[in-house]
């Protein structure tokens, strides 16, 4: 029988691969890269002398046990909102429209520039911080230094070129209350049907997103700043600081995943539409409805 490749089945192969990479990277990295780097995490903690002080004791049986649980905090969200979406692909499947006709020009250049770059560092600073977070799976040692290094640079650039889009979509991107009834239909995703929904150019899930990232983000930058150097603090305000930093990490995390599945699968085209700047306009008027075009 002869197999011909299509987007669909290229789709599910890349989002296969997702979550294969994301259920068994830290299980299995321990036996590839167990070697790597002359020292590990905990050696080089030590290192730091405020963890060998007598105030530090103090905070130790709060601190260590909230850093040991970070783990498990973060495997359900790695596990089942992938598997929610894999669902939710196989049952209902992505939106379908037709792209004959007119386009409409959705994205302009400079807002098309300025998004793949923070998409690129936004997934850089996912990524090293779930190392850090399974640096103990991943061997510790120079491994997990070089992604913490990465980690801070790409927050450096990302706090900084966020700001021109936030500018940009800063008006779209107020609450509406056309986006409570987006909500109500969680907008129109359960339907295998491509029914009108009442959303602006930007739906009230994307205006979450939108928020989260960006002000959240900037927390984010602010504690993890204080966190880097964990010798700047006094330890009561560094344990506060990390609770801020990881319980956060953990809505943007899902969220994170979440747009990941609707930029590629949810909607076919809808990462064309990010590369070319155009959508078709038998799509706007049905997730966007609200949009004057």
């Amino acid at each position: 029988m002869k197999f011909n490749l299509t987007s669909n089945h290229l789709r599910v192969l890349l989002y296969t691969v997702f979550l294969t990479a994301a259920g068994a990277s830290a299980l299995a990295a321990n036996y590839i890269i167990l070697n790597f780097g002359n020292i590990s995490t905990t050696q080089a903690f030590k290192a730091f002398p405020f963890l060998v002080s007598p105030k530090w004791e103090a905070y130790a049986n709060d601190f260590i046990p909230f850093v040991h649980a970070i783990p498990g905090m973060v495997w359900p969200i790695l596990v089942f909102i992938p598997l929610i979406f894999l669902i939710h692909f196989f049952a209902i499947g992505p939106k379908n429209f037709s792209e004959d006709g007119e386009r409409i020009l959705f994205y302009g250049a400079f807002t098309r520039f300025f998004h793949w770059i923070n998409a690129i560092l936004f997934s850089l600073i996912v990524i090293t911080g779930l190392m850090i977070v399974f640096s103990k799976a991943l061997g510790g040692g120079g491994l997990i230094q070089n992604a913490r290094l990465i980690h801070l640079s790409c927050a450096y650039a990302f706090i900084v070129t966020v700001i021109p889009l936030f500018l940009v979509w800063l008006k779209d991107m107020i609450p509406m209350p056309h986006d409570v009834k987006w909500f109500l239909i969680l907008g129109g995703y359960l339907s295998k049907k491509a029914t009108t929904v009442p959303a602006g150019k930007f739906n009230a899930g994307q205006k979450i997103w939108f928020w989260l990232a960006t002000v959240g983000g900037a927390v984010m930058f602010y504690t993890g700043f204080y966190l880097s150097d964990i010798t700047s603090r006094p330890q009561s305000e560094l344990f506060s600081l990390l609770k801020i930093h990881i319980i956060l990490g953990l809505f943007i995390l899902a969220l994170f995943i979440t747009h990941l599945y609707m930029s590629l699968f949810a909607v076919k085209g809808s990462l064309k539409s990010m590369i070319s700047g155009f959508k078709g306009k038998e799509e706007v008027k049905c997730l966007h409805s609200k949009m004057k075009i």
